[in-house]
C-alpha cells in the first residue's frame, strides 16, 4: 500500500503557510525557522495546491538579497527545486521578475510571466553539493523587477553515483530537461522516484511507434538511478529505418550540458531481445554501436556543447533485428559556481549577526557573494577565496555587542561602527594587523581600551569618543606617533 512507503528524505518547505500541510506522501513543513525576512501571503486564486496556495514576498527594497537557510551534510549532493506560483497575492496582474541565488552563485532570473498567463507555476531545479553545513537560496531583486516571492522550496539529498561525472566543487547543474518518451499522463515523481525528480511525458510530434517495455529495469544498475517507470515506454521505428528526435523541447542558450540518454529493448528478456544503432546529437557521435538489451543502458556526456535546437538521431546498424529505441532522457546546464567567502569569514560574520541586533534584513547567506549581492555594509576581495575587507554600518542603530570572533577577520583594513548603540567591551582586536582604521565612536561601550591597538602596525585613526570606557591610555598607544586617536568626550581614560 502506498500509505505504508517512507516519505521522501530532505527539507520541503512550504513558504509562507500557517501550518504543516501533507500532499500525497510528503509532508510540507511551514518556513519557520528556515528564513528570518519577508512577509507570509495567501495567492488570490481559489483551489490551487497547498504548496501553491501561500507564499512568502519579500518588499524590502534596500535589501541585497533574502535568505533561507537549509540544514544540510557538507560535501553531499542536493535536489534543489523552488517553485514560484505568483496568484495575485498583492492585487497585481503580472508577477515580479528578480534573480535566485545558491550559495554565492547567481543560478537564474525568475521570470514566471508566460507560465502563470498559462495558469501554470513555474519551478526551477538544481543538483549542487553542500559546502558547509547550510545551503543558502536566496532572492534578490533586478532593476524595475519588483518585490521577490517563493511558493515553496525542497532540498532532498541525492547518492554520491548520481550525475558523478560533474565536478561538483566548481559546477551545479541546472535541470533544463528530464523527460520520458512515448508514455502519456502527468508528471512521473515520488514514490516512483524516491528523490522526487520530476519526470514528464513527452509525446513524439513525428508520430513515430510507441511501444511499452515488457521488462522493468533495475535502477541501481544505472548511475543516476532512473525509476523503472521511467524507461516504461519507447518511441522506435521499424526495422532499418533512423528516429529523429526533437528534444529537448526548447531552445538552449550556447553553454556546456550534462546529457543523460535512457534506452531498454521493450520485447521480453530473452538471447535475442537486442538492437544496436548509433547516437548523434546535432549530426555530431554521441555514442557509437551502442547495444541495448532489456537490461537497459545510460549513454551521458558531462560537459557537452549545445546551442538552439537540439536533434536526437539514432541510426541502426546494419543488420539489427529491429529498429532504434529511445526511452528517457535528462538534460542539465553546467552552472560555473563563483566561488565563496573563506570559511573563517563567513563563520565570523554570522556570529556577528547573532551578536548585534537590528543588522542589515540582507545578513543571510554568503556574506560576500555574489558581486552586488553582498551584505549591507561590507566590502570584500576580489578572487575566488574572498575575504571581508570592511565593515562600515554608521549610524545603523545596531544594539548588542561586538563578539571576540571580529579578530578572524584578518583582511580587515577598516572598522566604522560609529553612532550605534553597541555595549559591552571593545574585543581584542591584535590579529588585525592591516587595519588602517577603527570608528566605535558614539556607542555604548565599557571597559578599558584594549592594549592590542598599540600592536597594530597599519593603524592611522582610533575614534573612542563618547563611549563609557575607562581606565588608563595603554602604554602601547600612548608611545605610537602618526595615530589620530579621539578618546574625549565622554569616556573616563587617564592619560599616562
Amino acid at each position: 500500500a502506498s500509505n505504508a512507503l517512507p516519505p521522501p528524505k530532505g527539507y520541503f518547505i512550504n513558504c509562507g503557510a500557517k501550518e504543516e500541510t501533507r500532499v500525497g506522501e510528503i509532508k510540507w513543513l511551514t518556513d519557520e525557522g528556515f528564513v528570518g525576512v519577508g512577509n507570509a501571503s495567501g495567492v488570490a486564486t481559489r483551489g490551487v495546491s497547498p504548496t501553491l496556495a501561500t507564499l512568502r514576498h519579500f518588499p524590502d527594497a534596500a535589501a541585497r538579497k533574502s535568505c533561507y537557510a537549509v540544514p544540510v551534510a557538507k560535501g553531499s549532493r542536493y535536489l534543489v527545486r523552488t517553485t514560484y506560483y505568483y496568484g495575485g497575492y498583492d492585487g497585481g496582474s503580472r508577477p515580479p521578475v528578480f534573480d535566485q541565488i545558491v550559495g554565492g552563485t547567481r543560478w537564474s532570473t525568475v521570470d514566471t510571466a508566460a507560465d502563470y498567463a498559462r495558469g501554470l507555476a513555474s519551478y526551477y531545479e538544481l543538483v549542487f553539493a553542500a559546502t558547509g553545513k547550510a545551503l543558502s537560496v536566496c532572492l534578490a531583486r533586478v532593476a524595475g523587477g519588483g518585490s521577490p516571492f517563493i511558493s515553496a522550496l525542497e532540498v532532498a539529498p541525492l547518492e554520491d553515483s548520481m550525475y558523478n561525472a560533474t565536478d561538483f566543487s566548481a559546477y551545479a547543474l541546472a535541470t533544463v530537461a528530464r523527460h520520458r518518451f512515448g508514455g502519456d499522463g502527468g508528471i512521473l515523481s515520488y514514490p516512483e522516484d524516491p528523490f522526487n525528480r520530476y519526470w514528464g511525458a513527452l509525446q513524439d510530434e513525428e508520430g513515430n511507434p510507441v511501444v511499452e517495455s515488457h521488462g522493468r529495469v533495475d535502477p541501481s544498475e544505472f548511475w543516476n538511478l532512473p525509476p523503472a517507470e521511467a524507461l516504461g515506454w519507447g518511441v522506435t521505428t521499424s526495422r532499418g529505418k533512423r528516429l529523429e528526435l526533437r528534444w529537448p523541447p526548447a531552445e538552449l542558450p550556447g553553454a556546456s550540458y550534462y546529457v543523460a540518454l535512457y534506452f531498454q529493448d521493450n520485447r521480453t528478456p530473452s538471447p535475442f531481445s537486442w538492437r544496436v544503432f548509433h547516437v548523434a546529437l546535432n549530426g555530431r557521435t554521441f555514442y557509437h554501436a551502442l547495444n541495448v538489451s532489456a537490461a537497459g543502458v545510460m549513454v551521458y556526456a558531462a560537459g557537452w556543447p549545445l546551442a538552439g535546437r537540439t536533434q536526437i538521431t539514432l541510426t541502426p546498424q546494419d543488420g539489427s533485428p529491429v529498429g532504434p529505441v529511445i526511452n528517457a532522457g535528462e538534460i542539465l546546464e553546467l552552472l560555473p559556481l563563483a566561488g565563496r567567502t573563506v570559511t573563517r569569514d563567513e563563520a565570523a560574520m554570522e556570529e556577528m549577526a547573532r551578536s548585534l541586533n537590528n543588522v542589515p534584513s540582507d545578513w543571510s547567506g554568503d556574506p560576500c557573494l555574489p558581486k552586488g549581492n553582498a551584505w549591507t555594509g561590507i566590502t570584500c576581495s576580489e578572487g575566488r577565496l574572498v575575504r571581508v575587507t570592511s565593515l562600515n554600518l554608521t549610524n545603523y542603530g545596531l544594539s548588542g555587542s561586538l563578539p571576540d570572533c571580529i579578530s578572524s577577520l584578518t583582511a580587515l583594513t577598516s572598522i566604522w561602527l560609529g553612532g550605534n548603540k553597541i555595549s559591552g567591551t571593545i574585543p581584542d582586536l591584535g590579529d588585525l594587523q592591516q587595519l588602517a582604521s577603527l570608528h566605535l565612536e558614539d556607542n555604548q561601550f565599557t571597559g578599558p581600551i584594549p592594549a592590542s591597538l598599540g600592536s597594530l602596525v597599519k593603524i592611522r585613526e582610533i575614534f573612542l569618543q563618547n563611549n563609557d570606557l575607562h581606565g588608563p591610555l595603554p602604554e602601547s598607544l600612548a608611545s605610537r606617533s602618526g595615530i589620530n586617536i579621539k578618546i574625549s568626550p565622554g569616556n573616563q581614560i587617564t592619560q599616562a
